[in-house]
């Protein structure tokens, strides 16, 4: 072997036994460190001893760190609204991790634009409604969640001079039959709500008594101070607006309840979705404002009178309107499986009873639905 030869190999060896010099446990060597020069970084970033439990709760609140500091929110003056009292007060005061940009609408058809064009991020919408925007933006939203369940109720006078309330009270739906009934909603829920109704309980509502329909719910409210025998579809808060206008005024039917008989299923009235461009950028902040309704949802269902208070300073309806309303507004945030069978089984009702052009002429398809 030549000089140069053996020297080669003898360099080979030595560089051999001095990588694993200092490494001789029995386990045999540690991995390479990918961060090599950087040894301290490295240490600290290696697992403890901590339970896998405590990692998991690490891990959890990394997650759900939001992504954004502003949330922007659309919402219908109402019920909807209502919900997020809580929400939006803490938002205002700081005591969120995000801060809720919410502005408030007196109709839905103000906030399509504003959604569609990407100006807002999140929006209550009437239930039908989300369902059209997500035909017609080609499934661009998302619904997260349910905010409100059925607002609608039967009125009618109960003046004890009205020989007609008195010799044919209305007990059953189909004792409706023969009457004129005064709504709002034209082309809308409360038109198709009723009309299923009416019709699983034997009404045709074309010709079995006569529904006179008018743009605003507080035209339908005078209608019902002008007659002492009139009868109206209303929903909260107008109904409780109605009964202070008029002692003599009661509810003789929950149309909610009336659903419910039919299959058991929920009366949907608001659902809220998200853009799906903020929502694909921004699960966590969109999580946290989930959990920021839904714990604004128990508030205000628990603490009637402060939230009344939020409701009133927030101009979405008179504090002592509220206080009445929040018991018969059926404020929610259901999410995952309760929005979707309750949500599927209503949009369905309007498809094959009402109109297909009332959820944007088809049925959503799975991907409508928020899956955590």
């Amino acid at each position: 072997m030549s000089l140069k030869r053996f020297l080669a190999v003898v360099l080979a060896l030595t560089l051999v036994l001095a990588a694993f010099s200092g490494c001789g446990s029995e386990s045999g060597p540690e991995p390479e460190n990918p961060d090599a020069g950087n040894n301290a970084a490295a240490n600290a970033a290696e697992p403890d001893d901590s339970s896998d439990e405590e990692n998991a709760a690490l891990e959890e609140n990394v997650e759900t760190v939001p992504e954004t500091d502003t949330v922007k929110i659309a919402s219908l003056k109402g019920p909807t609204t209502m919900g997020m009292v809580k929400l939006m007060d803490d938002s205002d005061n700081g005591n969120t991790s995000v801060k809720y940009d919410v502005q408030i609408f007196g109709t839905a058809d103000e906030i399509v634009g504003l959604l569609v064009n990407g100006d807002i991020d999140v929006a209550n919408v009437p239930a039908n409604l989300a369902s059209v925007l997500y035909n017609k933006t080609e499934g661009g939203i998302t619904a997260v969640g349910i905010n409100t369940l059925g607002v609608l109720y039967v009125l009618a006078a109960s003046d004890p001079a009205s020989a007609e309330n008195a010799e044919e009270p209305l007990k059953e739906i189909s004792d409706l039959r023969g009457k004129t009934v005064y709504s709002t909603g034209k082309g809308t829920t409360p038109e198709y709500v009723f009309n299923y109704i009416l019709r699983e309980n034997g009404l045709d509502p074309e010709k079995d008594l006569t529904v006179e329909y008018l743009s605003e719910a507080t035209e339908v409210a005078a209608k019902m101070s002008e007659s002492a025998d009139a009868i109206a579809v209303l929903p909260q808060p107008y109904v409780t607006v109605a009964m202070n206008q008029n002692e003599n005024l009661r509810i003789v039917f929950d149309l909610t309840e009336e659903w419910n008989k039919i299959d058991g299923t929920q009366l949907v009235t608001g659902v809220t979705v998200v853009r799906n461009e903020f929502l694909e950028a921004n699960p966590n902040a969109v999580k946290t404002f989930m959990n920021d309704f839904a714990a604004s949802a128990e508030y205000v269902n628990s603490n009637v009178d402060e939230a009344a208070a939020l409701v009133g300073k927030y101009d979405i309806v008179a504090e002592g309107v509220a206080k009445k309303a929040i018991p018969y507004c059926n404020i929610v945030f259901l999410t995952g499986e309760d929005l979707e069978t309750n949500l599927k089984a209503y949009l369905s009702v309007l498809y094959n009873g009402a109109d297909p052009a009332s959820v944007g002429g088809a049925l959503p398809d799975d991907g409508f639905y928020y899956n955590f």
